[in-house]
């Protein structure tokens, strides 16, 4: 099958799921279009089964903000007519499912009937989606999808909690190719991190304010009262500055270690002997389960999609949001004896296992043969 992904090509979450999805799709020989503004970041190496098309967007005195979906939805068509595309997979309902509906429209108009997938990933929903400027676009997006699917059950019940929709909602969670962490770094370089006796504690994220970076911080500065331990902060955005200032003020800089971004995250995590997630809501949590994948256990918050990753007592614990005290006493329980440390280790990759990629693709090939099959339903 000829597929056309469109997503964002960035170090967020659905990006790297649309990415890896990409790639495994190409690995079971179909072909695979990415249509994107830049080539996305987990897309290192194209071969004669992957393809990358950049979406160019004039500037034009006229426009104070250039077009960007009038530019997507022109180059969707341009790339779905030369190369035959079979389906269309868009990831984000604003813009792209918007962009690839007027794509498919235009399409029609040559006899071209194009099924069209669209996953919601959670800040097109939680976020952007429900500001009253967006809602309306957002609702006729996914209504005129002929296939909608979710990352997790949280967000599955808040969209039908927030918008009209007319059909199902399928629940395809995100995924992991555990293969990639079935050997050990020989590498890990540990020692230059921490001291042998320090614990390491890991968070990574986009710094926004719904990561609650505030309280990665708190937390950890209650740990370090109590056991040596150092902190390593991967990562951009707007709350960075204040992460490192709250660090200053808590007398903890010099053992808070911020790396920025990075493609090297399972290196990082390879060291890591605990992660924190204290986010205000996470559609899935995809950065618990790159951790748990890695033996790192995992304490965050109990909100939106990570109690379906995070299994509370097992691969790691839940707390209720902004509950800083718990935290750090349940990652106290975890790093205070190397018994109850591996143990939790141990248990974190084998949840995160239960979302292996080969696992999980059969579930989008599925829905991709069905939508192909109804294509003409609704011409």
């Amino acid at each position: 099958m000829k597929i056309a992904i469109v997503c964002y090509p960035t170090f967020g979450g659905s990006g790297v799921v649309a990415t890896e999805l990409g790639i495994a799709l190409a690995n079971r020989g179909h072909e695979v279009h990415f249509v994107t503004y830049k080539q996305p970041v987990r897309l290192e190496l194209l071969n004669n089964r992957i393809f990358f098309h950049e979406v160019h967007v004039p500037e034009y005195p006229l426009f104070h903000y250039q077009p960007y979906e009038l530019a997507l939805s022109s180059k969707l068509v341009d790339t779905i007519k030369l190369h035959k595309i079979d389906l269309l997979h868009v990831h984000y309902a604003i813009p792209h499912a918007y962009a690839g509906y007027m794509a498919k429209k235009m399409l029609e108009e040559e006899g071209i009937y194009l099924p069209m997938i669209t996953t919601l990933h959670g800040t097109d929903i939680t976020l952007v989606g429900k500001h009253p400027f967006y809602k309306p676009a957002v609702t006729f997006s996914i209504n005129q999808s002929d296939v909608v699917t979710s990352v997790s059950e949280s967000l599955k019940k808040g969209t039908l909690e927030i918008f009209d929709i007319k059909g199902e909602i399928e629940v395809i969670p995100n995924f992991i190719d555990t293969k990639k962490y079935s050997t050990s770094f020989t590498d890990c370089q540990r020692s230059n991190m921490a001291n042998d006796n320090e614990r390491i504690i890991t968070h990574i994220s986009n710094f926004r304010k719904v990561k609650r970076i505030a309280d990665v911080v708190k937390v950890f500065s209650k740990i370090q009262l109590s056991i040596p331990a150092k902190l390593i902060m991967v990562g951009e955005g707007p709350e960075k500055e204040g992460a490192e200032r709250l660090c200053e003020d808590l007398g903890i800089a010099e053992k808070v270690i911020f790396l920025g971004n990075s493609n090297e995250i399972d290196k990082i995590l390879c060291f890591s002997d605990l992660f924190l997630l204290p986010s205000e809501t996470e559609s899935f949590g995809l950065a618990a389960l790159e951790a748990m994948v890695n033996k790192v256990p995992v304490i965050s918050s109990n909100a939106g999609g990570i109690p379906e990753v995070n299994l509370d007592g097992v691969s790691g614990f839940l707390s209720e949001v902004g509950d800083v005290e718990d935290m750090a006493s349940k990652a106290l329980t975890i790093l205070s004896d190397d018994e109850v440390l591996e143990r939790f280790k141990n248990n974190a990759v084998k949840e995160a296992h239960k979302f292996d990629i080969q696992k999980v693709l059969p579930l989008y090939e599925e829905v991709y043969q069905r939508a192909y099959k109804g294509r003409f339903n609704n011409a």
